[in-house]
């Protein structure tokens, strides 16, 4: 159901991240705690589905600027088109993921992490939080969440979280002609340098409510 304004009644909540700033764990208990649905890996999976290709490939196109990569299919065939043919389906993908991004925000009250939702739902009027905390924090929540067999060393930790948000900012560029991170795309920015993810969420409550 809709207002007159043509915007959705639903609260939606988009997130954009840095990489290991705690944004999608900030998602997440927001949502648990408002008792609203969460979406992140849920909609890979449905975009997947609606397109038969692989998730692996859909994920690497949602968190990528598009390039030219031949994709996994499941029950198609690659037909030779080239450039033009891979780009065309890339741009499928992002298509499909705004139409499943505006059904889960007219289904109910939601939290969304990532995929340009703030861009894509702006006529909903979404609540539009960016997390971010500089490297040193980054690179500690990095480590406590690694797998055990991870040995990366401090430069190696860095240039995967540059390399992460790099891909980020192009793709968020490339498809809304905007800047990644930059203020004027925001309602709140969230800097979980000295705080952690748990201790952001609750002030964010305090302010929701």
């Amino acid at each position: 159901m809709r207002e007159a304004t043509g915007r959705s009644m639903n609260r939606i909540i988009t997130i954009g991240r840095e990489f290991g700033s705690g944004g999608r764990e900030v998602g997440k208990r927001l949502s648990e705690a408002l008792g609203i649905a969460y979406y992140d890996r849920e909609i890979v999976e449905e975009i997947a589905k609606r397109t038969q290709l692989a998730e692996e490939y859909v994920h690497q196109i949602v968190e990528h600027q598009p390039k030219l990569q031949y994709p996994i299919t499941i029950g198609h065939t690659l037909h030779a088109g080239g450039s033009d043919y891979l780009l065309r389906q890339q741009a499928a993908v992002f298509a499909e993921q705004a139409t499943v991004l505006r059904e889960m925000a007219e289904k109910s009250d939601c939290v969304i992490v990532g995929r340009c939702a703030d861009y894509i739902l702006r006529e909903s009027a979404p609540l539009r939080l960016f997390v971010y905390a500089d490297m040193e924090a980054r690179m500690a929540r990095c480590r406590e969440k690694a797998p055990e067999a991870e040995e990366l060393t401090d430069r190696q930790l860095r240039r995967r979280i540059r390399e992460v948000d790099r891909h980020r900012a192009r793709y968020y560029t490339y498809y809304t002609g905007k800047t990644w991170g930059a203020r004027e795309n925001y309602d709140l920015a969230i800097n979980t340098t000295s705080i952690s993810p748990k201790e952001a969420a609750e002030m964010l409550l305090h302010l929701l409510r």
